[in-house]
């Protein structure tokens, strides 16, 4: 018998971007940010200062987690401030329940 979540139109979109989101935390430095950001806002020099990465490596991996909304951004003077955008990681905390509440 096929599972009627599994050819949902609209499950199966949700479950298309919890793929997406799982593709940009997969990656161990993006994770290690995520980690540091979840104790509160940090500039970009205390995540290079944290973090023993190159300050390149670094600001392509924020941008991989801009462009995924999983952190927000804001500029004070002269240093770039990050933070984990929480409103988006209860959307996908929300989808990965659902889809693992699908296989009980």
């Amino acid at each position: 018998m096929i599972n009627k979540v599994c050819v949902n139109r609209k499950v199966s979109l949700e479950f298309g971007d919890l793929s997406k989101f799982f593709k940009v935390v997969g990656e161990e430095n993006r994770l290690r940010i995520l980690c540091l950001l979840k104790t509160g806002e940090c500039c970009v020099c205390e995540i290079f200062e944290n973090l023993d990465l190159s300050q390149n490596l670094i600001s392509s991996h924020l941008r991989v987690l801009r462009e995924s909304k999983l952190i927000k951004f804001r500029e004070e003077k002269q240093k770039h401030y990050y933070s984990i955008n929480k409103k988006v990681f209860k959307k996908y905390n929300r989808l990965l329940a659902k889809f693992l509440k699908s296989y009980e």
